[in-house]
């Protein structure tokens, strides 16, 4: 439950996330403190036996896909299923996020790779608004081995597994491994998190790694 917070500010604008192209045709962002809290570490929790037989059959990396735009968000293991609406980069050069109004919605960048895609993509969304839990209320809890599954245009399903998560504090927020370009196709999912302050908002950022591990 979330308690009502009189003029809160929301997360989102009280740190501005900053996105540069790398040579590697990968976004980098670079944020400029998204506040979400206190411990660094990856939550406890088991991969359901569904999540697990992905883990086992993805020993051999699929092809990454073409470009196509991201239309559907799932994380099954949250009972998560969520449109998806592109964002991009506002006049001060940073990274949108979804309306306050559709606090069940993602973002996804669509100047990043799009899913399965080579490089690292980005998806973002709300932990909470004023009126209450959003699409990522939970996503801090999501166990590593799970699913994330992120439908396209064409049809086609880019199935994520999770590699970890971890909380970051605002003041050491490590950009390069979050952000920078890899090799293959990958995931993060990023939400607020930590503590929640009137003035400066949350302390630290809850990140989700994940790789693609299958296509459907």
């Amino acid at each position: 439950m979330v308690p009502r917070r009189r003029g809160r500010r929301p997360w989102h604008r009280t740190r501005a996330y900053r996105l540069v192209r790398t040579a590697a045709v990968a976004a980098v962002l670079v944020t400029v403190g998204v506040q979400c809290g206190g411990s660094d570490g990856t939550p406890a929790g088991t991969a359901s036996g569904g999540d697990r037989a992905v883990s086992a059959a993805a020993r051999t990396p699929p092809r990454p896909l073409p470009r196509s735009r991201a239309t559907t968000l799932r994380v099954p293991s949250l009972g998560i299923q969520a449109p998806i609406v592109g964002l991009g980069l506002g006049p001060g050069r940073e990274l949108e996020t979804p309306p306050l109004d559709r606090p069940k919605v993602v973002g996804w960048y669509e100047d990043g790779p799009s899913p399965g895609e080579r490089g690292t993509a980005i998806a973002v969304g709300h932990r909470d608004t004023k009126t209450g839990p959003a699409v990522f209320a939970g996503l801090a809890h999501v166990a590593r081995g799970s699913r994330i599954e992120a439908r396209r245009a064409d049809g086609r399903t880019a199935v994520y597994t999770v590699d970890r998560v971890k909380v970051f504090d605002k003041a050491g927020f490590p950009d390069k491994e979050v952000y920078g370009p890899r090799g293959r196709p990958e995931l993060r999912v990023l939400t607020c998190g930590g503590f929640f302050d009137r003035r400066t908002g949350y302390t630290s950022n809850v990140v989700v790694f994940a790789h693609l591990t299958a296509t459907r």
